[in-house]
């Protein structure tokens, strides 16, 4: 299935300043960008992954995957997920798309803290990369405003259906 990249975008330019009541707001409770971005990237794929533990799905706030809140749990599943829903992959930040998502790092451990949604690619620098995000919200921010000491650019590349 192809990822409706306009739907992905939609969502995140109507939800960023807001919350939509379909999903618990996890932003007092650690951060809702993760939520956030797994609502567009649902928004653009239609196709939720409801295996236990490993898979990206939301139901209720008591009855989700961790890669549906969780930042490093999203990349996990986006890069490994050979089943029902979206895939996909780390590309060079030159090679990013509107829907996409960029993960990124602002300490120097090993995990990164925030996934906002790319809404303009623009030339595909920080400058001119703009995204979207919940918990800080924000719409059409440059990358470049981020103080960040890593980002992880993570292109949709496919969706698999509902088996």
């Amino acid at each position: 299935m192809i990822y409706n990249r306009d739907a992905a975008v939609e969502y995140a330019e109507k939800w960023a300043y807001s919350r939509n009541p379909a999903y618990y707001d996890f932003s007092e409770i650690g951060g809702n960008c993760t939520n956030f971005a797994s609502q567009c990237i649902y928004a653009g794929s239609g196709v939720m992954n409801y295996t236990p533990v490993y898979g990206w799905y939301y139901i209720s706030v008591n009855d989700r995957a961790p890669a549906w809140t969780g930042v490093n749990e999203l990349f996990r599943f986006l890069s490994t997920n050979r089943g029902p829903g979206p895939q996909g992959e780390v590309v060079p930040l030159s090679d990013i798309e509107r829907g996409d998502i960029v993960q990124l790092k602002f300490g120097f451990g090993s995990r990164f803290d925030h996934s906002p949604v790319v809404t303009d690619a623009g030339s595909g620098t920080p400058e001119t990369v703009l995204v979207a995000a919940n918990s800080r919200d924000s719409r059409c921010r440059p990358l470049s405003t981020y103080n960040y000491t890593e980002l992880r650019p993570i292109h949709i590349f496919n969706v698999n259906p509902q088996r």
